[in-house]
């Protein structure tokens, strides 16, 4: 049986009377790259806040990398062996790249010499050389993404969070960042990643967990779950398909556009 990075038990989040993540039931291999899949507000950002420690459940356990993250000297060790790019990402404006990866690397410890290195590294990789030495208030939504997984990939973790990482990323990197991550996989590391570009997700991972309702309501291997479909109308099947939605908005059709008069 394969050794497991992410396991959680009947885990349970509540603010006030709604329950945004309902006893679910994880199973994540190491070494592999699984897609956390869910339409808007399905509870994906919540759960992995709880697995990193930002937000503490209502219920139920968690197991990261065979420890338990509520335990004090568990969740020491276990940041020491994690990296995370969070929705909301939590740069300091007034730093630059450099600075600012100099500051993650000395929170894990690191020799200056190796940050220094993997520092410049990583930049030139994601195509923010031109731009290190700017204060990163200056940059892009995109860019600012691209520097967030700089820092949580420059300690060389065991275990990936990503949460929407392609998001404000251009079609370059995004082949860049894909690459880059198939590698870290490949070497024995693990990915949870959320991602709402179902594309992405069917070409990187090799397993899907799907959330809907705060619920899991699968869980399998990529193939598995495709079962000779696109992951796109399994996803649709599993959650709703936008056949249910009404169309709506007559309205827009050549028939009823206005036609150019000025208002008078």
């Amino acid at each position: 049986m394969a050794e497991k990075a992410i396991t959680t038990s009947g885990l349970t989040r509540v603010f006030g009377n709604h329950t945004a993540v309902n006893g679910i039931d994880l199973s994540v291999d190491t070494g592999t790259m699984y897609g956390f899949l869910g339409p808007n507000g399905a509870g994906k950002s919540t759960t992995i806040k709880m697995l990193t420690g930002i937000l503490s459940p209502t219920s139920g356990t968690i197991c990261l990398l065979g420890m338990n993250p509520w335990k004090i000297d568990d969740s020491l060790r276990i940041r020491s062996r994690t990296g995370v790019v969070p929705e909301g990402l939590a740069l300091f404006d007034h730093l630059t790249a450099r600075e600012y990866l100099m500051f993650v690397g000395r929170m894990y410890q690191l020799p200056i010499r190796t940050i220094q290195d993997r520092s410049e590294e990583l930049l030139s990789l994601l195509n923010l050389e031109d731009v290190q030495t700017k204060l990163t208030l200056e940059y892009s939504h995109g860019m600012r993404k691209k520097l967030a997984l700089a820092a949580a990939l420059l300690p060389n973790p065991e275990l990936l969070f990503l949460d929407e990482p392609f998001e404000g990323v251009d079609a370059v990197t995004s082949r860049v960042i894909r690459d880059l991550l198939r590698s870290y996989v490949e070497r024995g590391s693990t990915v949870f990643i959320t991602s709402h570009v179902l594309e992405i997700v069917e070409r990187l991972c090799t397993h899907v967990g799907i959330i809907s309702g705060g619920r899991l309501v699968l869980q399998s291997s990529l193939d598995e779950l495709r079962q000779g479909n696109s992951l796109e109308q399994r996803f649709l099947d599993l959650v709703g398909s936008a056949e249910e939605v009404r169309p709506g908005l007559a309205w827009l059709s050549a028939e009823s556009r206005a036609d150019g008069a000025p208002i008078t």
